[in-house]
């Protein structure tokens, strides 16, 4: 029997006949994706044990009606081990995977993650396995035909037209079970032969599921390793060490960009390959992966890579070959940390700090975080790499918890570009002041695109204008959805939520009081792009953002067209920030460096130095040198003077301090609840009546700080009110607990309002 609900779910009071007096046969232990969050438990017949084993899912009634759900196994035990169980139980009315889905490893994966990150285990699950390998896309359902051995045994006494007897013959020699159009073929007929054969019932049939086809892989040309100066040979030495003792241990690899992080990756690589073993590379942006994947590939034989962007059936086909040990490296963004390596050798986490390693969708866990604990479970090392480590990674290394490891220099002694701050404030006073580009940066430019040079421009903020607005009675555009100003696109000049995706035409008008003079305002990248084709006419221009970048192969086309000097000057939002490596980019010109400086959220300043910091680093990787010129109205800001003296030291040790005032992370812990729903007042009091009984769930002498409920920074959104409670202490754990209990007391919330946990928050919008 389940614990918690199944007794509700099934009959209430079960006449004496029904009840489980069996201490013998062998019981499933199933969780759901969606209902009931309790472990269910099923018998499993006699013909069915064979086929039932953990990590597949289940074909399984649930509720008093009997509706056939899917589950997966996460135990299967004997039912003597469960003591005497009092309601009858159930049958499985099926299994769904020939083999199992969910590796033990896996599954004690995702239940530490459940309970890490307060999410039921049955989502976890879910998570973890991508929907094409759920779904098996790329495969199609087949007979396969063999011969059974009493058959084989009388070959030569079986009467056969000379067409059967080539058939069977063909099926008792191949060494794998084949479709009837497989005989047919190898035999030089129909399937009529075959057919005969069945219907005499010579051979055996089992249904399975085969693949379609393979994705392309594009050869990539071999490199020889690079030399290691001694600051890298001492990254790799602390690598390897860990390798060899085959000892968990997280390695913060604190290297200025330019430093040759990634060339310590692939010798590290190198190294547990020799050990017959697996490694796993994450990065963060999509647009990373391409450039990632082809320096792995011109070092490495079998490359796996897993992301978003890849079909159903492409992430499927990898997956199946990760899974059988035919693949040396896996490469991808967030969700790559579950690929299915049977021997894990090493993760790493490169560009660790980035904020797309966290999920925004329950179970919300970040990857930094699981792969800590993957390679606890393999014994192997973690790497984490970044120019510009996370406050936490870089708290816990100084506090002993983390390895730190530091590459101060770049490669070749090549120096750190110069960066320059240009104050917007003057510039706005400047009779020259005209657009997006001061007139500093704009000479810069011409100075870079004469001497041959490229340009990247970054501005954190796509569309043309970011706010619509009546001059005449203050009217601005908003989504009918959410709480957020509409964004026009000049693309079809329409304006467009950025959170929903609500899209309406632009208006030629004020909506509310038909003033034709309405105003559109703000900066995107859509006018960011117009501006440059207007001054640099001569210098072909790429936009990047989410919007020019949604087909397939999007990104290897754009940088390939960067590189091969097709385009001069690249501009776009943050995922042409970090991670990209050209040697004749010789200027990086940050539109507005105030971007995310003056968010309502605590890591403001942090992500604007992270930015910035990666930014600058793309310049000044070649012989020409490089600049960078960040244009802001608070030039004098803290985070904004050590980002331009590439001092993340200063900036850190500044930073933590205050933090540690508010009991922010790192030096203490979050626990962020969202409740969202469709009336404002039930969805408020049911924020307030969950924070009375968040509160009355920790000990008196706890030290935990309770704030709200309160309307959210984006107080609507897709239609549903949002509150949120901000719980903080030094010890997650006593959060943990606390919402635990609050969960367990407050019971179901009204029909129309649900709340999200979010364990270790990144976004506070």
């Amino acid at each position: 029997m389940s614990s918690g609900n199944q007794r509700q779910l099934f009959e209430t009071d079960p006449a004496p006949w029904e009840m489980d007096e069996a201490q013998e046969g062998h019981v499933a232990a199933v969780v759901f994706t969606e209902g009931p969050t309790d472990i269910f438990h099923y018998s499993i017949p006699d013909d069915q044990l064979d086929k039932v084993a953990v990590g597949k899912r289940l074909r399984v009634p649930l509720g008093r009606g009997g509706r056939v759900n899917t589950g997966y196994c996460v135990a299967v035990e004997t039912r003597a081990s469960l003591g005497r169980i009092k309601y009858k139980l159930r049958d499985i009315r099926g299994v769904l995977d020939a083999a199992p889905i969910v590796s033990s490893e896996m599954l004690r994966l995702a239940e530490w993650m459940a309970e890490y990150y307060l999410s039921p285990l049955g989502p976890t699950l879910e998570s973890i396995v991508p929907a094409g390998v759920r779904g098996q896309a790329g495969t199609r359902q087949v007979t396969l035909l063999t011969v059974p051995n009493r058959v084989a045994a009388r070959l030569t006494q079986l009467k056969l037209p000379p067409k059967q007897r080539a058939a069977l013959e063909h099926l008792v020699a191949s060494a794998e079970p084949l479709t009837a159009q497989q005989v047919a073929k190898a035999i030089g007929s129909t399937t009529a032969p075959v057919n005969a054969l069945r219907e005499k019932g010579l051979v055996d049939e089992q249904l399975a599921r085969v693949a379609t086809g393979d994705p392309d892989e594009s050869s990539v040309a071999r490199t020889e390793a690079l030399p290691l100066n001694d600051a890298q040979q001492a990254a790799l030495t602390t690598i390897v060490e860990s390798l060899e003792a085959q000892r968990h241990e997280a390695i913060l690899l604190h290297g200025v960009t330019g430093s040759g992080k990634t060339e310590v990756y692939m010798r590290a690589i190198e190294e547990v390959i020799q050990y017959g073993r697996q490694a796993i590379v994450l990065v963060p942006e999509i647009s990373l992966t391409p450039q990632t994947c082809e320096r792995f590939r011109s070092r490495f034989q079998r490359v796996a890579v897993l992301h978003s962007h890849q079909s159903d059936s492409e992430r499927h086909w990898y997956w199946r070959r990760i899974a059988a040990g035919q693949v040396q490296v896996v490469i991808g963004a967030r969700s790559a940390v579950f690929a299915p390596t049977p021997q894990l050798g090493i993760i790493v986490v490169d560009e660790e700090h980035d904020s797309s390693f966290k999920q925004d969708m329950p179970p919300r866990y970040h990857a930094r975080e699981v792969a800590l604990y993957r390679t606890h479970l393999a014994n192997a090392p973690l790497v984490l790499g970044s120019a510009t480590p996370s406050l936490e990674s870089y708290f816990l290394a100084k506090k002993g918890r983390r390895r730190l490891v530091e590459l101060p220099d770049r490669v070749l002694n090549l120096p750190l570009p110069d960066v320059t701050a240009i104050d917007l404030r003057t510039e706005f006073r400047s009779e020259y002041y005209r657009g997006a580009i001061s007139r500093p940066l704009e000479q810069a430019m011409r100075l870079a695109l004469g001497e041959q040079g490229k340009v990247i421009l970054l501005l954190n903020r796509r569309g043309f204008s970011t706010h619509i607005q009546c001059p005449a009675c203050g009217h601005v555009a908003k989504c009918p959805d959410c709480d957020i100003a509409l964004t026009h696109h000049r693309e079809g000049d329409c304006a467009v939520c950025h959170y929903c995706e609500h899209e309406r035409p632009a208006p030629a008008s004020c909506p509310e009081c038909r003033f034709d003079g309405i105003r559109y305002g703000g900066l995107g990248t859509q006018k960011l792009e117009a501006e440059v084709r207007g001054r640099f006419p001569e210098a072909n221009c790429l936009r990047m953002d989410s919007d020019t970048m949604q087909k397939a192969g999007s990104h290897e086309a754009a940088f390939a067209r960067f590189r091969n000097g097709d385009v001069k000057i690249l501009l776009g939002t943050q995922m042409i920030a970090k991670g990209l490596d050209f040697p004749d980019v010789t200027l990086v010109g940050v539109i507005n460096a105030d971007t995310s400086l003056h968010f309502p959220d605590f890591r403001a300043a942090e992500r604007t130095f992270q930015l910035v910091t990666q930014v600058a680093g793309r310049t000044g990787r070649g012989t020409k040198g490089g600049r960078v010129l960040v244009q802001t109205f608070s030039p004098e800001h803290a985070a904004l003077q050590a980002a331009m003296q590439h001092d993340y030291v200063t900036f850190a040790e500044g930073e933590i301090p205050i933090r540690g005032q508010f009991g922010y992370p790192p030096t203490g812990s979050m626990v962020r609840l969202i409740i969202r729903g469709e009336s404002e007042r039930l969805t408020l009091q049911f924020a307030q009546r969950l924070a009375e009984e968040v509160r009355s769930g920790f000990p008196a002498n706890c030290a935990v700080r309770v704030l709200g409920p309160a309307p959210a920074p984006i107080a609507r959104l897709r239609g549903k009110h949002r509150f949120h409670i901000l719980l903080s202490a030094l010890d997650r754990r006593v959060l943990r607990s606390g919402v635990k209990a609050a969960r367990e007391a407050i019971g179901q919330p009204p029909d129309d309002v649900q709340w999200v946990v979010d364990v270790d928050p990144l976004d506070m919008l």
